[in-house]
């Protein structure tokens, strides 16, 4: 009879535990594989084999100046400080899930006391208990204890592991990120940088211009005394004099500001910035070699940042398909216990435990499908991210090409341009002179000149920015001092 009940129960057993591994099979999801394809060129441009991204910062950027202030921005700048302890906070979280899937010891000890009812069954069968000849269980009842304990879920499906190696690929995202962010502190520094050298040329432009306007000023004066002009022309020469020194209060606004804004960058409290005073026309753009669109991969940080955090949702799907299976925990303890503290020391007071436990999700998986479901639908979301930012790399590389070329042609169209307004304004002076052209082509000559002087300065800027917009498009300047994970993480 007992025989027949055993085996009832081990085919019961047996049956539910095949139930559950049933139930346990999770819903099959496809995953969307990424594109990692890119055109061989860039368009109108040739294949070559340098890469200016391979350049560091400081070779890439010669001026000293420009070279001191990054260096600085680099240990200062609060942004990318922030940015660095996000890092050390992925770092630890590495710590923490690799912790989960390792076993758990620690130390217990205890004390309490217990006092039941005698005329309860527990009571009572105390009341008739000896623990030696002649007495009885004490009352109320003292308990005293010390031992250690351990637990371990065994991971059978790897779904700690891989949750752990998910954290992995987002702390090596993070680092990424902070690369991708010292690329971009650079070029705007950069950038900054080089406008404050145009403003300082435009206030050189604005005082030799101021010069020639004065000069014309005091011609039109003598021309009046001998009655060869009038004092309209002498007001509109005088308005135009004033007109261009007012100028000149708008450009060191605006110089203070680039200033100010190149301090916040560095992390200092507003200072004059040392910067170059050679003339700015021979400020001459990098020339800049593109490589080919497949180097973008590995030297754009923003990509690889994609890329790891592709990675990471891949296995975050691994990790939310593991919850479907069945678990098991073991757990383990051994230590002493007695309800008097003197036979703690006794080896009858020794006692252990050891046991296993399987469990699997049967009815109501609701949670686990929907976590499971978020888990791929965000694995789809970095793809797509991913191929953004591969293609937004590409469309921005090409741009910048192709507006480097652009404003090459243009800026020796408008140096051609200025030159010969330069010299139309000694001409429109002596014409005026010998009355062959009146104030009003004087001063629109004047007035062309200068504008035509501020363009040729706002194109060779531009053309300065292209190269830094260049040098960041290509993933160049984050590579100087790079973070490299610690002895803990493992891919």
């Amino acid at each position: 009879m007992n025989k027949n009940r055993n085996k009832i129960y081990q085919y019961a057993g047996l049956s539910l535990l095949l139930l559950s591994l049933a139930a346990c099979k999770p819903v099959e999801i496809e995953q969307r594989a990424e594109n990692r394809t890119v055109p061989e060129k860039y368009a109108s441009a040739e294949n070559a084999s340098a890469n200016s991204a391979k350049l560091k910062w400081n070779e890439y950027f010669s001026d000293p100046n420009l070279q001191s202030l990054i260096n600085e921005a680099l240990k200062n700048n609060q942004e990318l400080n922030i940015m660095l302890q996000e890092i050390e906070i992925s770092k630890n979280e590495i710590r923490g899930r690799k912790g989960e899937y390792l076993p758990s010891v620690g130390l217990k000890s205890g004390a309490g006391v217990d006092k039941v009812s005698r005329y309860t069954n527990i009571g009572a069968m105390e009341a008739n208990t000896e623990i030696e000849p002649g007495k009885e269980m004490p009352d109320p009842l003292f308990d005293f204890g010390v031992g250690v304990q351990a637990k371990w879920e065994t991971d059978i499906w790897g779904k700690l592991h891989n949750a752990t190696r998910a954290q992995v690929q987002r702390y090596l995202a993070s680092i990424e990120g902070r690369n991708f962010m010292v690329t971009n502190l650079i070029a705007e520094i950069a950038d900054s940088y080089y406008e404050l050298l145009a403003m300082d040329n435009e206030l050189v432009i604005l005082n030799q211009n101021i010069k020639i306007q004065n000069d014309a000023l005091s011609i039109i004066k003598e021309l009046k005394k001998n009655a060869r002009s009038n004092e309209l022309a002498v007001k509109r020469f005088e308005a135009q004099v004033l007109k261009t020194q007012g100028m000149q209060y708008d450009i060191q606004q605006k110089i203070v500001e680039t200033e100010n804004r190149i301090n916040y960058l560095v992390g200092r409290f507003p200072q004059p910035v040392e910067r170059s005073h050679d003339n700015f026309d021979e400020v001459v753009p990098q020339k800049v070699y593109a490589g080919i669109p497949s180097e973008l991969l590995e030297n754009r940080p923003d990509i690889k940042q994609a890329e790891y955090e592709l990675a990471a949702s891949k296995l975050d799907i691994k990790s939310a398909k593991a919850r479907f299976y069945p678990s098991l925990d073991i757990g383990a303890g051994f230590g002493l216990q007695a309800f008097n503290p003197t036979y703690l020391v006794k080896p009858e007071s020794f006692l252990f435990s050891l046991a296993g436990e399987l469990t699997a999700p049967l009815i109501n998986r609701s949670a686990i499908k929907a976590a499971y479901y978020n888990a791929n639908a965000k694995q789809i979301q970095a793809v797509y991210h991913y191929e953004q930012t591969v293609l937004g790399a590409y469309i921005e590389v090409a741009n910048q090409l192709s507006k480097i070329k652009n404003l090459n042609s243009s800026y020796n169209i408008k140096a051609k341009e200025v030159d010969a307004l330069t010299k139309s304004i000694d001409i429109s002076n002596d014409l005026f002179k010998y009355a062959r052209a009146d104030y009003m082509e004087v001063l629109l000559t004047q007035r062309d000149a200068l504008e035509s002087k501020f363009e040729l300065v706002e194109k060779r800027v531009n053309q300065l920015k292209a190269s830094v917009a260049i040098y960041r498009a290509l993933g160049g300047g984050w590579d100087q001092n790079p973070l490299t994970p610690p002895g803990i993480i493992k891919k």
